[in-house]
């Protein structure tokens, strides 16, 4: 079963004509496809500063491509591989990009220090106590040299992507 074109356009006109009223906004419309951009951190950031995003879920084997061809801005995939709706995919792309949005998050800071955004995954967290069944915490988070402790971080950065996700650096 493919989705009919004729309720896909009808709902997004009806969107697009309730927010061109807003602030001249323009809503831009994205449709979930395995055949779409792979979505990554660098696309989160990208669509985080558009005004309105309409965010199409495919289901069964997907939609009219007439909808593609004539209604949509841009297909992405969140990965190389299908799944039961493109609902699933439309909630991961949602948390990806709010959470850029400035205000989403309790500190502002935290969207900048995640994984990917400078294309490495996060150094290791800690937390108390300070030693746990005999693990302790790298003595160098303890001192309070944030020089130090940021070079460790990024350190360790570089270690877990290498170790984890080489395919990162040859990106």
């Amino acid at each position: 079963m493919v989705m009919k074109p004729e309720p896909i356009f009808a709902a997004v006109e009806d969107l697009r004509n309730q927010t061109s009223n807003v602030k001249h906004q323009t809503s831009k419309v994205i449709l979930m496809s395995p055949a779409g951009r792979r979505f990554d951190q660098s696309l989160a950031t990208e669509l985080s500063q558009e005004s309105h995003l309409i965010v199409i879920c495919g289901h069964y084997e997907g939609v009219d491509h007439r909808v593609v061809e004539h209604l949509i801005d841009e297909e992405i995939s969140i990965g190389d591989y299908v799944l039961t709706n493109g609902a699933i995919a439309a909630v991961v792309l949602v948390d990806a990009i709010v959470r850029l949005i400035p205000g989403v998050l309790g500190d502002e800071q935290s969207a900048l220090d995640d994984s990917f955004r400078e294309g490495l995954l996060e150094a290791p967290q800690y937390t108390r106590p300070a030693e746990f069944r005999g693990w302790r915490v790298p003595e160098v988070l303890l001192g309070g040299n944030h020089g130090a402790i940021a070079k460790w971080r990024k350190e360790q950065s570089q270690k877990r992507t290498r170790e984890n996700r080489p395919d990162l650096l040859r990106e």
